[in-house]
Order: structure tokens, then C-alpha cells, then sequence
């Protein structure tokens, strides 16, 4: 079944929607009295200057990318509540440019080589010329180095839950990376090797799979062969489900994502991954789009949901103005509607380039259905086009909103969670556009962004906000100096907050994910703020308590225990003075002696009082801890229940979990499973035994775990089983470890080992 396409009375409704003045309303977003933006350390610098033209690029699992001219840099948020350092903690790895390099395929050795040598000297000077400041086809005049662009998958993508990196370099390399390991990347697949194998299988022909009669001695056809193999730009789609066909003709759900590769001539081409997604070969091509587009400049994905249907397309800017939905066709995907053509956004040929495409999904107040908002920079204007589906069919309303910059915008992010647009220009700066409905018209709501003292003057670059709207990081540069550009220019990232305190604690509060792991940057704001004023806030704990008393549900107790562990690390003892530091001489201590130097001694008072809270926090610790511990252990207990017949002998130590949870005798839960397992495992145990001397293995502990000859194992934190291998996973905060799964495993232990760390919610990855 097919969309319907836009009426033309569609045009008639055009309306010039551009701004309106700022409004008070209550909100915790930016600006707002009380919150002001503040800058936070480290600031990061970068060995090698900025390359592409949208550098920047946060992923769903909060790490930070930037391109540069020798590698892709990528910086990881944590939240350590290990340590009492207020700064943000970033773990940084890159992802270097490879040496070698890529070279297309466009047809035999012999007759590219006749091609260049009868181009280069060709008596026509315009192709001539053509043949020699083309990079592309003619390396030989020097080829740039650095990444173009990267892109992030959807979280839950590789095997570990994360997210996948296609990542492009400026030799027109497509590659897909993935960390298997902490702070180690991988490379998966070579897509452009790939897709000169398939042209080349496909005779290079187009998508109608006619052969071609020219060959490489036409400039065109040349050409035409170059063009079809370079990307501009790549980008994921969302994660959907099909049904799949087994052998024995059951059908299973599969999930799936599809990477949309944007060509120099206009094509799409498109992969489709199935998750999650491990092994490079298993790579598929999907389909060929041909858009039709000459001069193509950016490429978005246009993705539609309304209750049980959905659609989906390829928004395609072009370098001469006009703005376009290519759809996109699924097979087998449920409720999925496909456009019967294309959608034209802006059909205006005005030579002004559209960059920076941005789709965010929107809740129309009078049509009562799901529409579609989407923004795109245009030189110092923002594009912006609304698409409301309705029983009618599609309708397209379209402006422009000027006077925001006065210089060309570099950058446009958007805030999913508070649906809020930030624009960005090189003279650093920053809008704020919030769209809202008044009546059946839309409008935006304008702010400036105060600029931060220290970034005054600065050259932006490029701005990127974090999954959930706490941070905008910023790549800047050196300003004019006087009146001339630097000598030496260095390239830094700053991280500035947009949400204070109160607001990322009632977003975490209502969560809707339940998962700590995926509000990294809010729980970031939290941590900052618990160290700083060194107590958690009355009305923090309040909301808390009372949340905990309506639903007794496992995130907010991490939650709990998230804040109990920072606000320990504000009452640890100082360490003194550094051990690594060479003791002094005499003399220097001599003249220290001489000094009015005032020593200030911690009194038995406070050190007494101290003890205490550390105290009361250690036990609260262990409380919160040991509650967690038991909700794991009857989640564990119940699959094993389910999944095992009578008296069958599994890996998990079930009659270990069992006495554990019976020395609590007020657990009603517990006791009644307990009850349950007994009867099926009808008075039968099933020990676990040492690999070493075959010795059993007694569950005294849920950490580890020792056999009578003294050896030690861990144990797994979601299956509770003895980790006897020498490699293993652990959690990212090193909460905790979990063993790997092994192949004679059934798949419901495989399931109970795909989920994340029980205490803080962060995946295990393997060492």
C-alpha cells in the first residue's frame, strides 16, 4: 500500500511562518534565570587541524567524534564514582587515517591506463583541464588526507549493544568500525572495496542493469564510473523488524539497520546489517536509488510513525537549492507504507547550497496526528518544512527564517528530548529555535545563547549536542588576531552545559528508558553538582524516596546507589601529600620553618564526625547493593524455572541462589519461587566444580568464589556462575565482570548474558 502524494491545493497553504518574539514559560531549558551556561573542564585539544565540514557527531552511547586531518578522534563520557574530581571524564582513543591509498575500480588495468595518458594530453583544453584538477580520477595531482565525515549507528547494534561507526575519509574510503574491546577499534567491512566488487560483477552498468557500449577512452563514461563509486555522505537509519523464514518455515523476528551512502552522481546506495551485526562479511547490498539529483550536497533519512504504521525516505539537498523525499520500500517489515513518488520540499534554483538536514518527529495539536519537522541551513538562512499526513493525503508547508546570522551557518544540532534547534556561525554565534503550534500555524521561538567568557572571539567550527540535551560541545579555533588571522592555529573542544540541575534530575526521574547507561550526560550534571555542594539535595532525595515508595523498581535503586556512591567520595580522607614527589632537602625545610606558613590540623571533632558519615553512606551502600543483588538473583531463579524441565542439570548454581535468598525470611517472592524449584528439581543438586582439581565450588559469596585447594574464581555478575576461562567481560564503570558466552550454552543463558551490569546499568565489555 502506497502513501498518498501532497494535493496540489498544498501550495495554496503556504504560509510565511518566521519567528516570533521570546515568551515566558516554564521551562529548564536554556536560557532561563537561574541557569547559566557554564563551561567545563578539561578542555581538549586536538594534535591535527579540523577536516570536513560537519566535524562533530555525538552517538546514542555518548561518545564524541571529531574529523581531522590525521585521524578520527573520539572521546567517551563516564560517569566514575570512583573518583572525586569535578571535571568531566573522557576517555580518548582515535581511529587513524589509513596510509594506504584507495583506489576505485573502474575497468581493465590496461584500458584505465591508455585513458589517462590520452586525457592528460588531450588536445582539448577544457576536457583536458576537466581530466587534471580532478582528484578523484587524477590522483596524480595530489590527493587530501583526513576524514570527510562520520556517523553512528543506533545503540544496540554491534555485539556488545553499542553503537557502529561509518566513518569516510577524504580518499572517498567507507569503512564501518565497531570497539569490540575497551578503547580498541576494529575495522568490520571496506565498503567501497565492496561495491567496486559488485559494479564490477554488474559490468558497471546502472541500475537498470543495461550494459554499457562506452568504455574508459570516453571522458564521460569515465567519468560517469568515477562518480558512481565516490560518497559525499552516509547515514543510519533506525532499527527495524522483519519476520524471517527458518528452514523448517517458522518465522522468527530479525532486527535490521540500513545505511544510506549518498554518491557524487546523485545514486543512494543502500546496506542492510543484520543485528547484531559481528562479522564484516555478512554485509548485504539492499537496493540502488537513482534520486536524479547532479549536484548532490546532503543526505538525511525521513522516517514517519503513527501508531502501528510507519514510512520512511532519503531527504537529498542539492548544491543549486532544491530539497527532496526519495522513498524508500521495505518488504516484510510490519505496518510499513511506502511513498508512491517523490516529495519535492523546495524546487527553487538559487545556487544556495542545503547542508546540516535535520528530521524531528512532531505531535500536530489540531490534525491529532504525528508530522514531520525538517530544518536545513541554507547559506545565513534556516529552511524549515513541515509535513502533516492526514486522511487527506500529505500536505507540505515550507518557509525560511532569516535574520539569525549574519554569517553563513556551520552548524545546525537538534534537541530531541525538548524538541529545540541550535544554529551556529563561524563567529561563534549560537541560536536557539524552539517550534511551536498556534493554531494550525507554526512558529519558532528565538533565543540567543549567551557566549561563554572564555570562547569570546573564538572560531567555531562546529557544535553537537549530547544525547540528552546536558552538554553542547564546541570545536573552535583562534580568532582574528587585530585585524589578521593567526600564525599557528589549534583546534580545541569545549563542553558547556545546557540544562541545570533540577531539570536533568526530573528527566532521570521519568525516564522512559529505565536505563542509567542512556543518561550519561544528565547523571553527569548530577555527579558535578552532588561534588560540588558535597551533599545530595533535600529535594532530590525526596522525589526519590517517593518514586522508590509508588514503584519498587530496579533503576531507581541505581539511581539511589549511583548518588550514595558519588557522595562517598566527598567524604574520603585526603591522601596528602603525593608519594611520588622526591622528599626535600634540609635547607628547603629550614626555610619553610622560617615562613608564616599556617598549617591547618582537622579537629577530633570533625574527624570523629566524618567517620560517621562514612559510615552511614558504607552501610547505605551495602543496602542499596544487597537489594539489587536480590531482584537479580529471583530474575535469574525465574528464566531458570521456566527454561529447564525436571531435574536438569544447568551452569547455573540454582541451589546456591536459592539458600542465599532464603536467609531473608520476610521475602514472600522469594520464597514462593524457592518453593517451585524445589519441586521441580525434586530434591536433586547439581554442584559446580573447580576446572583445575574437579573440587566443588560452594556458594558462600555472589563476587567469588573458592575451592578446598585455594583456587579462586570470580563470579558472574548476571548468571552467578564460576568465570573459570582467562578471558572475560566487565562492566565500563569496573562494577562488576561477566563470563563470555560459550557455545554449548542454551539461548536462554546466551539471553541472560547480553544484559548490561546490574548496579549501574553499563555494558560488559570484553577485556
Amino acid at each position: 500500500m502506497a502513501a498518498p502524494s501532497q494535493p496540489e491545493a498544498a501550495e495554496d497553504e503556504l504560509q510565511n511562518m518566521i519567528k516570533t518574539e521570546p515568551e515566558e514559560e516554564d521551562s529548564h531549558d536554556l536560557p532561563i534565570p537561574g541557569h547559566v551556561p557554564t563551561k567545563r573542564d578539561p578542555v581538549v585539544p586536538l594534535v591535527s587541524p579540523v577536516s570536513g565540514q560537519q566535524p562533530l557527531a555525538w552517538s546514542p552511547d555518548h561518545r564524541l567524534s571529531v574529523c581531522t586531518a590525521s585521524s578520527l578522534s573520539i572521546m567517551e563520557m563516564l560517569c566514575d564514582v570512583r573518583s572525586n574530581k569535578q571535571h568531566l571524564m573522557l576517555h580518548r582513543t582515535s581511529i587513524p587515517v589509513p596510509p594506504e591509498p584507495c583506489k576505485m575500480r573502474v575497468g581493465p588495468s590496461a584500458e584505465l591506463a591508455q585513458a589517462m595518458d590520452k586525457f592528460s594530453s588531450h588536445l582539448d583544453f577544457t576536457l583536458r583541464q576537466a581530466f587534471l584538477t580532478d582528484r578523484v580520477i587524477n590522483p596524480s595531482v595530489g590527493t587530501h588526507k583526513g576524514i570527510k565525515y562520520a556517523s553512528w549507528s543506533p545503540l544496540g547494534c554491534d555485539a556488545v549493544g553499542r553503537c557502529l561507526l561509518a566513518c569516510l575519509t577524504l580518499e572517498n574510503r567507507l569503512s564501518i568500525h565497531h570497539s569490540k574491546k575497551h578503547l580498541e577499534w576494529n575495522l568490520l567491512v571496506d565498503l567501497t572495496q565492496k561495491y567496486g566488487e559488485l559494479l564490477k560483477e554488474r559490468g558497471y552498468a546502472r541500475k537498470d542493469n543495461k550494459p554499457t557500449e562506452a568504455n574508459l577512452l570516453n571522458f564521460e563514461e569515465l567519468q560517469r564510473r568515477f562518480r558512481m563509486q565516490t560518497p559525499l555522505k552516509m547515514e543510519w537509519s533506525s532499527t527495524y523488524t522483519f519476520k524471517q523464514v527458518q528452514a523448517d518455515n517458522t518465522c522468527v523476528d530479525v532486527e535490521m539497520v540500513l545505511l544510506a551512502v549518498l554518491m557524487e552522481n546523485g545514486d543512494l546506495v543502500l546496506w542492510k546489517f543484520l543485528l547484531p551485526f559481528t562479522n564484516g562479511k555478512d554485509v548485504l547490498f539492499f537496493d540502488l536509488i537513482e534520486s536524479g539529483v547532479t549536484q548532490p550536497s546532503d543526505l538525511a533519512w525521513w522516517e514517519y510513525k503513527s501508531e502501528d504504521r510507519q514510512m520512511s525516505g532519503l531527504i537529498i539537498g542539492s548544491e543549486e537549492g532544491p530539497l527532496k523525499i526519495m522513498p524508500v520500500h521495505l518488504k516484510n517489515v510490519k505496518g510499513y507504507f511506502t511513498l508512491r513518488h517523490p516529495v519535492i520540499l523546495w524546487k527553487e534554483c538559487d545556487n544556495i547550497a542545503v547542508e546540516n538536514i535535520q528530521c524531528i518527529p512532531l505531535m500536530h495539536p489540531v490534525h491529532k496526528a504525528s508530522c514531520s519537522l525538517i530544518v536545513a541551513s541554507r547559506g545565513c538562512y534556516i529552511f524549515w518544512c513541515l509535513l502533516v499526513i492526514s486522511s487527506a493525503g500529505m500536505n507540505v508547508h515550507n518557509s525560511h527564517i532569516t535574520g539569525l546570522h549574519s554569517l553563513s551557518v556551520v552548524s545546525l544540532t537538534v534537541d530531541r528530548q525538548s524538541v529545540a534547534l541550535y544554529s551556529c556561525s563561524t563567529d561563534g554565534w549560537i541560536k536557539k529555535l524552539t517550534p511551536m503550534f498556534q493554531g494550525s500555524s507554526l512558529t519558532f521561538k528565538q533565543e540567543d545563547v549567551p557566549q561563554i567568557e572564555n570562547l569570546t572571539g573564538r572560531r567555531i567550527h562546529g557544535i553537537a549536542v549530547s544525547p540528552n540535551a546536558a552538554y553542547v560541545a564546541l570545536l573552535s579555533t583562534q580568532g582574528l588576531v587585530g585585524k589578521h588571522p593567526p600564525i599557528n592555529r589549534t583546534y580545541q573542544v569545549h563542553f558547556v552545559t545546557l540544562k541545570a540541575t533540577d531539570a536533568a534530575v526530573e528527566l532521570l526521574l521519568k525516564s522512559p528508558s529505565q536505563n542509567l547507561y542512556k543518561m550519561t550526560d544528565l547523571l553527569d550534571l548530577v555527579r558535578w553538582h552532588v561534588l560540588k555542594s558535597s551533599c545530595i539535595p533535600p529535594w532530590l532525595q525526596q522525589a526519590l524516596d517517593q518514586k522508590l515508595q509508588e514503584s519498587d523498581v530496579p533503576y531507581l535503586w541505581r539511581f539511589k546507589l549511583f548518588l550514595l556512591r558519588v557522595l562517598y567520595q566527598t567524604v574520603q580522607p585526603s591522601r596528602g601529600n603525593d608519594t611520588w614527589k622526591p622528599s626535600p632537602r634540609e635547607s628547603q625545610i629550614a626555610e619553610e620553618n622560617k615562613g608564616e606558613a599556617v598549617v591547618t590540623v582537622e579537629s577530633e571533632h570533625a574527624k570523629v564526625e566524618r567517620e560517621r558519615q562514612r559510615a552511614e553512606l558504607q552501610a547505605s551502600i551495602l543496602a542499596a547493593e544487597a537489594h539489587l543483588l536480590r531482584e537479580n538473583m529471583k530474575k535469574v531463579l525465574g528464566v531458570v524455572y521456566l527454561n529447564t524441565s525436571i531435574g536438569q542439570n544447568t551452569s547455573i548454581p540454582t541451589c546456591g541462589l536459592m539458600e542465599y535468598l532464603s536467609r531473608d525470611g520476610n521475602d514472600r517472592a522469594a520464597e514462593v519461587l524457592i518453593g517451585h524449584i524445589k519441586n521441580k528439581m525434586n530434591k536433586q543438586t547439581f554442584s559446580e566444580r573447580c576446572a583445575l582439581c574437579q573440587a566443588v565450588l560452594p556458594f558462600t559469596d555472589h563476587k567469588d568464589t573458592t575451592c578446598e585447594n585455594g583456587h579462586l574464581w570470580p563470579r558472574c555478575v548476571l548468571s552467578y556462575q564460576a568465570c573459570q576461562t582467562l578471558t572475560f567481560r566487565r562492566c565500563l564503570l569496573l562494577d562488576s565482570i561477566a563470563r563470555l558466552p560459550e557455545p554449548e550454552d542454551p539461548e536462554w543463558i546466551k539471553k541472560i548474558l547480553q544484559a548490561p551490569c546490574m548496579l549501574c546499568d553499563s555494558p560488559l565489555i570484553e577485556n
